[in-house]
């Protein structure tokens, strides 16, 4: 295909050079918002006699025509062309004669790729945000499951307080909430048309850049021309909601792995999502939680890679900016694909309560609710604290827990205790006695539930 820009040149340019420059290659799956936006931009033109109304009618006809067959498979993509808005306006062309050589009138490609890009991305969004939910409900469902299931809450990867496996799990139900949140954000400074910004500096035809925004269910228009074709900060923007997804993911995937090993046996996973060893026959290892992982880096890359393509490019374009369809294009493609397969290993978890139970039991994780007993008894919680700190070094030198101990041992400490001790420090009662709001009692966690459920249907 020839250069849609010979003129100045005769658009011959060394083999080597072309191949670097072109974009097609990755631009091409942008085929339908380029098609639509430029139906949108024939229409304006000829709402407003820029172009008799015949010429916009065939031309909007011939890119109907065109997306037809692209999506029919009829019709197949030529690589050889420079970009994805030279292989449609060419075919254009080729099909309609030299109406087709109108479209471009009043636009650029400066501010046509860069309302291409906000369309496809806006539709990529729509597919995160779908899998999220999916995600989301699939963990309310399994918290659900596990409501009332004891496991050692911790921190510094340290036993530290009772709490049920629902509560852990809704944990990460409210980061995804706050995901599907900011990616809604995004959207809203995603949704801004450039479209009539041409180059940089506007046209002097009399355009309706407003028409053509509402043609693409986009209410909003760039104020300014050189800003409309000069900034991806959206890609920015969306690029770091998708970073905090991998992030979330990749902490859920950590304790996944840790949770399934046979040190903590707290989960089993299903076998439709882990693989066996090549050599060691008993092996079941969690790959899927490992690989989305070890993808985080990767998106976290793209963001990095869109941030540094930007940091020092005068206004308005320059080729550079050609940068960033590639990186925001495999930051979605990898979150899409890591959010598949985590909505289906969770589905498939099923908890070892009894294995979550015993290493609450043995790590001494009721050691805030003794103390907290002692307060109640009128104890200054500083004593307290310590008079708890003292016992549980007897029991670790004894061998004991907290609930072996007998009144008698208890008494030696302090006659504040009683034979009612023994239900204020049971891992049931720890858990239930957690009532205030957003705590890990089965009632509290059934409000989180819902609340998330509540969320994710609006």
């Amino acid at each position: 295909m020839g250069k849609i820009w010979a003129g100045r040149t005769d658009g011959t340019v060394n083999k080597i050079a072309d191949d670097f420059n072109s974009s097609i290659s990755f631009d091409s799956r942008m085929y339908k918002e380029d098609i639509t936006g430029s139906m949108a931009h024939a229409a304006m033109l000829g709402a407003k006699n820029i172009i008799s109304e015949a010429d916009a009618d065939l031309i909007i006809d011939g890119l109907s025509g065109i997306l037809s067959d692209l999506e029919s498979g009829k019709l197949k993509i030529d690589f050889s062309a420079e970009d994805i808005h030279t292989f449609v306006e060419q075919t254009l062309t080729d099909r309609i004669g030299q109406a087709g050589k109108k479209l471009h009138t009043a636009r650029s490609r400066n501010d046509q790729v860069a309302l291409d890009l906000r369309l496809y991305l806006k539709n990529e969004a729509d597919e995160v945000q779908k899998r999220l939910k999916e995600l989301t409900a699939a963990v309310c469902e399994k918290a659900n499951e596990y409501k009332s299931a004891v496991m050692p809450g911790y921190t510094h990867l340290q036993r530290a307080q009772p709490v049920t496996f629902g509560h852990h799990l809704m944990a990460y139900a409210m980061m995804l909430l706050r995901d599907i949140d900011r990616i809604n954000d995004a959207k809203k400074r995603l949704l801004i048309s450039p479209i009539g910004s041409c180059a940089l500096a506007g046209t002097t035809y009399d355009t309706d850049r407003f028409f053509e925004a509402e043609k693409l269910g986009i209410c909003e228009v760039s104020q300014n021309s050189i800003d409309g074709v000069s900034d991806r900060d959206f890609c920015v923007e969306l690029c770091s909601a998708l970073s905090l997804v991998m992030a979330h993911l990749s902490r859920f995937s950590e304790e996944i792995v840790l949770w399934s090993s046979w040190e903590f046996k707290f989960i089993e996973l299903s076998d439709d999502f882990t693989t066996g060893s090549s050599i060691m026959p008993q092996k079941k290892n969690p790959d899927m939680a490992e690989l989305v992982r070890g993808k985080t880096g990767r998106v976290y890359g793209d963001l990095i890679a869109l941030l540094t393509m930007l940091k020092g490019l005068p206004l308005a374009y320059n080729k550079d900016m050609q940068e960033d369809k590639e990186s925001i294009f495999d930051a979605f493609d990898t979150v899409k694909a890591c959010l598949d397969v985590f909505a289906g290993m969770v589905n498939g978890i099923t908890a070892n309560t009894d294995n979550m139970l015993r290493a609450a039991k043995g790590g001494f994780i009721n050691a805030t609710d003794l103390a907290d007993y002692l307060t109640k008894k009128g104890m200054p919680f500083r004593e307290a604290y310590k008079l708890s700190g003292r016992i549980v070094s007897n029991c670790i030198k004894s061998g004991k827990t907290l609930d072996e101990l007998s009144i008698d041992e208890y008494k030696e400490f302090s006659n504040a205790f009683e034979s009612d001790l023994y239900e204020a420090i049971d891992l049931n009662t720890c858990v239930n006695s957690r009532n205030s709001f957003g705590g890990t009692c089965v009632t509290s966690v059934e409000k989180q539930i819902e609340y998330v459920e509540n969320k994710i249907k609006k």
